[in-house]
């Protein structure tokens, strides 16, 4: 009877110590569309943060609340401060948003750190509406930041065609080059994959051209594919992809049905592609897998290329978001329910019973065109699910609805 007693008084005392745990940290609201981003510009002794929030989500008279953590995981943060006296910092944008712009002594933070931005003083269950931004040492050197043609922070590591662009460097303005690589871009392998029986792939990346621009010049790329951008001498180097002028979205009839490369087979593909018409031939592959509900097949065109432009806009970077691994998933399961960070690694959780529902792994890549990239672990277990959300969209039921 005694032991059962003490038993009882271990376990309440350990139900006591979880409940004043905090909750472990979802981050999946970083993958919901237009959330908050930010980017940082070192200013001398300073790390000026820009982060840009959507139309409505910051409180009027409120302050901004900043926190730095150890890492994504953490339960507590390092340090919590306040962005106070916003109106003064803050501009609103054409479309609404809100960008914000203040300083960090320097020394407050340190390579490997997490930022959290919020507009509230401890951030929410699943970080919808927050910024998060890890402090790399690139981001602590770097004293220049891509801008768009009226000069307000880019925030977007992809330009369209065309689009104008500037480099604003702290200080003297400097001159920089832009150097396209010759790269083929290819869709990610389906997550039950061997990388190993995969041809490898090169090292090295041939430059194709190198162009070269003067301090504070707007510049224009007119030719798609991935660039490196050099400013100065002693700077790092940014990655920037350069696509077709309505992307995110989608409009030509190649660009519809590259991203089917998920749902049909090279077979299927090939013959949209030679059609005569092969918007049209896309249409029809649609209204046949709705089984020729033209409501039903309106409904899952939005929502599959719905996701292939959020997929773009969340994902882009040494080639276009749907094709990544993360873009992937993205695109054919939904948004993930909740996503866990824990050093190099993301934990995706899907909670549908039926389709695909599980933990899905990847663990960061960073490279120069993609420094927030991740790839997935790749398991043979993942066949049955995958085929299943894949059948799920030929039958013409989409295995998750859009968010």
């Amino acid at each position: 009877m005694r032991y059962v007693f003490l038993c009882a008084i271990f376990l309440a005392a350990l139900l006591t110590q979880a409940a004043a745990l905090p909750p472990r940290h979802d981050f999946s609201g970083q993958y919901r569309p237009n959330h908050p981003v930010a980017e940082t510009r070192r200013e001398a002794d300073s790390l000026r943060i820009f982060v840009r929030f959507p139309a409505g989500s910051l409180l009027p008279g409120k302050p901004l609340f900043v926190a730095g953590w150890s890492d994504y995981d953490a339960k507590r943060p390092l340090w919590q401060d306040s962005v106070r006296h916003l109106a003064r910092r803050q501009r609103q944008q054409e479309d609404g948003a809100i960008l914000v712009a203040f300083c960090l002594p320097a020394n407050r933070v340190q390579a490997g750190q997490i930022l959290s931005l919020q507009p509230t003083a401890t951030p929410t269950e699943d970080s919808y509406g927050e910024a998060w931004l890890e402090i790399t040492p690139q981001r602590l050197q770097r004293a220049y930041i891509l801008t768009d043609s009226v000069g307000d922070p880019l925030l977007r590591r992809y330009v369209r065609q065309g689009e104008a662009f500037g480099v604003d460097h702290y200080g003297t303005e400097q001159p920089f080059r832009a150097k396209q690589y010759s790269m083929e871009f290819t869709a990610a392998l389906p997550p039950m994959t061997n990388p190993a029986t995969q041809p490898p792939k090169p090292r090295t990346l041939a430059v194709r051209d190198t162009l070269q621009f003067r301090a504070g010049q707007l510049v224009r790329l007119r030719q798609g594919g991935i660039y490196a951008l050099l400013v100065g001498s002693n700077e790092p180097t940014t990655g920037l992809l350069v696509s077709e002028n309505q992307y995110p979205a989608l409009t030509t009839a190649a660009e519809l049905i590259e991203p089917l490369i998920y749902l049909t087979s090279s077979d299927e593909r090939k013959k949209l592609y030679s059609s005569p018409d092969p918007k049209r031939a896309t249409d029809q592959f649609w209204l046949n897998v709705a089984n020729q509900q033209q409501a039903v097949g309106r409904q899952l065109i939005r929502t599959y290329y719905g996701r292939v432009a959020d997929a773009n806009d969340l994902f882009s970077a040494h080639k276009g978001g749907w094709m990544t691994d993360r873009g992937m998933l993205y695109v054919v399961l939904g948004p993930p329910d909740a996503v866990y960070r824990k050093g190099s690694e993301e934990r995706w959780v899907y909670h549908a019973p039926a389709i695909a529902s599980g933990t899905y792994v990847f663990r960061a890549k960073p490279s120069t065109f993609a420094p927030d990239n991740y790839e997935l672990v790749r398991r043979p277990e993942y066949e049955m699910l995958w085929y299943a959300a894949v059948e799920q969209w030929r039958k013409g039921l989409i295995a998750r609805p859009a968010r």
